[in-house]
């Protein structure tokens, strides 16, 4: 039977490239940002939603993500379909229903329900610095993911994770440390993430070899 080998085919008037980044955050055109901060050296991938949140510097969204009333950290790699913070519903009412606080648009009240929309800020979530999130991960409301930390595809993260851990499955458990925990103060005391571009650029060999920059830092 014959393989058909395929270079480069793409839809009719597909026209994404990969661009240079830029202090400027590189923004899909299908993305959609309400009262949200970027960071310098952004990217932030197709139809994705940024709602009331903060997204550090150098931290890059895959594509398909939708993140709402959240901080998250600088240098953080978040792949598609993450979901940060879905919202949660009145379980204490009767119904739990989104006409409950959606009211205006079943024509209910005169007003939606802001102060349940205030409970929902109020359970932020806080993902730190260099971060991974797995393809599909969810992050439940006011969870905080330390530094360095992981979380597998598909995961659920319902309860805090420590710096620099591994968590996987649903819900999320930690199954290790990336580092023991002399190697995970030393990098923390650096504080590597705050470092000047131009300071990254002099300094890069040492954030791709551990024992490196243990030695210079």
């Amino acid at each position: 039977m014959p393989l058909f080998k395929y270079e480069n085919l793409v839809p009719e008037n597909y026209t994404k490239e990969k661009k240079m980044l830029t202090e400027k955050p590189t923004i899909a055109k299908t993305t959609c940002i309400k009262k949200s901060y970027l960071g310098r050296w952004t990217e932030i991938g197709d139809f994705s939603s940024i709602v009331e949140s903060e997204i550090g510097d150098f931290t890059y969204l895959a594509g398909h993500n939708n993140v709402i009333y959240s901080n998250v950290g600088k240098f953080c790699s978040i792949a598609s379909h993450v979901r940060i913070n879905p919202g949660n519903h009145p379980m204490w009412r009767v119904t739990q229903h989104h006409m409950t606080y959606r009211r205006l648009q079943y024509g209910l009240d005169n007003n939606d329900d802001e102060e349940f929309f205030d409970w929902r800020r109020s359970k932020k979530v806080e993902i730190g610095h260099d971060v991974w999130l797995g393809h599909g991960v969810v992050i439940m409301p006011g969870v905080k993911v330390g530094i360095g930390s992981v979380i597998g595809s598909g995961a659920v993260v319902t309860k805090d994770i420590p710096d620099y851990s591994i968590a996987v499955g649903v819900p999320a458990k930690v199954i290790k440390k990336r580092f023991d925990d002399f190697t995970i103060k030393k990098i923390i005391d650096s504080k590597w993430w705050e470092w000047e571009k131009e300071t990254i650029e002099n300094k890069f060999k040492e954030l791709i070899d551990l024992d490196l920059f243990l030695k210079n830092n």
